[in-house]
């Protein structure tokens, strides 16, 4: 039986959607959507000594305006505070509040909840198939937008 990868694609964009819709359900309790709590969680992470914008860009893969305006609405929402960067006045360096650190046990059960609702009836070994399956995948996508980089430079 072969395949279809339009299918394929078309499946994993749905799997997308719907767990980026229901997290916005679950999230919209704190006032925050699915890609905000994940931004938050990070920052959370890196509180003990900050983390750049630029780092979570990195990290993400997200655009810096769409990071920027995230992180934005996460201020404006008290859940994230931002320093000047000692060393370089143009960097900015993100930190948890208090009101982040509070929501954090309530973000880390909704996200754990999601995850079992996922991966349910799913066996360790066949975990470890996607797992491996999504690494090439995104490595292959990686590969195409290097080659598409070295295309552009030389023109």
């Amino acid at each position: 039986m072969e395949v279809n990868r339009s299918v394929l694609i078309q499946e994993n964009r749905q799997i997308n959607i719907q767990l980026e819709q229901s997290g916005n359900r679950a999230m919209a309790q704190k006032g925050l959507t699915a890609i905000q709590a994940h931004i938050l969680l990070y920052i959370l992470d890196h509180s003990d000594r900050g983390i750049s914008l630029t780092d979570i860009h990195r990290e993400f893969g997200y655009s810096m305006a769409a990071m920027s305006g995230l992180v934005k609405r996460l201020r404006e929402k008290d859940y994230v505070r931002v320093e000047p960067c000692a060393r370089d006045d143009r960097k900015k360096i993100l930190f948890g509040t208090d009101k982040g650190k509070e929501a954090r046990e309530f973000l880390d059960r909704a996200i754990c909840e999601a995850q079992n609702q996922l991966y349910s009836g799913f066996s360790p070994e066949e975990l470890a198939t996607l797992d491996r399956l999504q690494k090439k995948m995104l490595q292959n996508l990686s590969t195409l937008t290097q080659n598409h980089s070295k295309e552009v430079s030389k023109s």
